[in-house]
């Protein structure tokens, strides 16, 4: 979810993973990796005697070192869409795709936007702008300028938000929500916790129909982070098929994403 307001009914229904949460699940496995190493430590056996200089000396290097080398001994997924995002921005679409994603900022925080036209219209959700006229749009290359909230959607959480600029690069939108349940790739792009630009990709589950919806939104299984709200679902054609807007615990499938499909947008 975006670092702004949450407008849903469902009680513990939309979860966030906020920095602090991120840093504690960092920390916790900093610490399973030092509690490992010190065990091997006691159960390795010296077979000789060392200099009491020696072992002061070893002992210095390593709590130098240790932050450094810690990193390397753990994988978790609040760490691994990192070095995903780094290998999936070598690839030329990807960069591409990259062009047409901004920052949206308000005074209440900040969330993600992709363009979809080249004369400045810019899709995002409905609670990263909501209470606002005018919004700060951030692109890659464009650098800062100032939107215009020109049309909500709150019944399905869309808003369009307009720049006065041309010449944008734009992502190309699907007339509808097409894909095959449990194996479909699809790639996303957006803001999470306070990165810019970071590119991810999933699997596509299903529909799911929640009880504060009056129409059912697609799951993905993907890492979904608070600030990728409004971050595009690209499918294997280039085209966007859906936005990002929550995350879930599911009973079958555990923490998964959602997006809304974009045939909602063409309906309204």
């Amino acid at each position: 979810m975006s670092d702004d307001k949450k407008n849903h009914s469902d009680d513990d229904l939309y979860e966030e993973l906020d920095e602090e949460e991120l840093f504690e699940l960092v920390e916790e496995e900093r610490q399973k990796a030092l509690a490992k190493e010190q065990h091997r430590k006691q159960q390795a056996k010296p077979r000789r005697r060392f200099p009491k200089w020696v072992f002061w000396l070893i002992a210095a290097v390593m709590v130098l070192n240790v932050g450094a080398l810690i990193p390397q001994t753990f994988s978790i997924p609040a760490v691994d869409f990192l070095k995903t995002s780094a290998k999936l921005s070598t690839q030329e679409n990807i960069q591409t795709y990259k062009q047409s994603v901004v920052v949206i900022e308000t005074e209440e925080g900040r969330g993600t936007g992709f363009s979809i036209s080249a004369d400045g219209k810019v899709l995002t959700n409905y609670h990263v702008v909501e209470g606002n006229d005018t919004v700060t749009v951030a692109f890659p290359d464009k650098g800062l300028l100032s939107g215009h909230v020109e049309t909500v959607y709150p019944s399905v959480d869309l808003a369009v938000v307009k720049v006065d600029e041309t010449g944008l690069p734009h992502l190309d939108v699907a007339e509808k929500t097409a894909f095959e349940a449990g194996s479909e790739h699809v790639y996303f792009i957006g803001n999470p916790i306070r990165f810019s630009g970071i590119a991810n990709e999933g699997r596509v589950l299903d529909y799911i129909q929640l009880s504060d919806w009056d129409k059912p939104v697609v799951m993905m299984d993907a890492p979904v982070y608070r600030g990728n709200s409004g971050s595009p679902v690209i499918n294997e054609d280039g085209n966007v098929i859906g936005v990002v807007f929550a995350t879930i615990h599911h009973d079958d499938y555990g923490r998964v994403g959602l997006f809304i499909p974009i045939d909602y947008y063409h309906a309204l």
